[in-house]
Parts: structure tokens; C-alpha cells; sequence
């Protein structure tokens, strides 16, 4: 009886520090294993980018922008996103196409939108 109380300790121990930790690393795994060249992702700090190389074990080449690749640890990769289907684009459909910019026509703003 007066193991009981210890095992309960061990049993909580268990249940709200190990087996999370274990789904993490399980997930962490998966996210590895799905990167290629040419897959978007996620870094973390939350930069959008797509793998560019992967020479590296420890290492990823990503380009954030087009022409620009940079390189971070493979562990910074958060998530392994969907890869964008382009299409072609309607204007008569397009709602960007059909936004006209914004006017502020408040006394007192110039053209730089700044209160004179």
C-alpha cells in the first residue's frame, strides 16, 4: 500500500511527459521524411519557403524568394505544406482585379496619405 502513491507519480510522469513527447518526435519524424526538392514548407519563425536542396543530413537549402535560397537546420522545418495548384486566372472572375486602391479623403492628407 505504501507503493501506491509512488506508482501513481510514476503512472502521471508517464502519461503527461513521455508519451507526449514521444507523439512529438513520431510527428517530427514524418515531417522529415516528406521533404523533396521543390515541396513548400513552413520554418519556424514562420518563413514560407520551398526545398531547394538537401544535400546535407543536418541541413536544408531553402528559397524564400525567387532566386534567393538560404540554408537552415533541417529541424527548423515546422510543417510540410500542400503545394499550390496554379491555374490559369479569369480577371471577369479575379475579386483582386476588381479592388480599386483605397482614398483617404480626409482634410488635411496629402498624396503620401501623411496628416500635413
Amino acid at each position: 500500500m505504501e507503493l501506491f502513491p509512488l506508482l501513481l507519480l510514476v503512472l502521471a510522469f508517464v502519461a503527461l511527459v513521455v508519451l507526449p513527447a514521444r507523439a512529438r518526435k513520431r510527428q517530427q519524424n514524418q515531417t522529415q521524411s516528406a521533404l523533396a526538392v521543390g515541396v513548400p514548407v513552413t520554418m519556424a519563425g514562420g518563413v514560407y519557403a520551398t526545398v531547394a536542396g538537401l544535400d546535407d543530413p543536418a541541413t536544408i537549402q531553402v528559397e524564400i524568394a525567387p532566386g534567393v535560397v538560404v540554408t537552415y537546420a533541417r529541424q527548423a522545418v515546422v510543417q510540410v505544406r500542400q503545394p499550390l495548384v496554379a491555374g490559369p486566372v479569369d480577371p471577369a472572375v479575379d475579386p483582386v482585379a476588381d479592388e480599386l486602391p483605397a482614398r483617404d479623403d480626409r482634410p488635411g492628407d496629402g498624396p503620401s496619405g501623411k496628416t500635413l
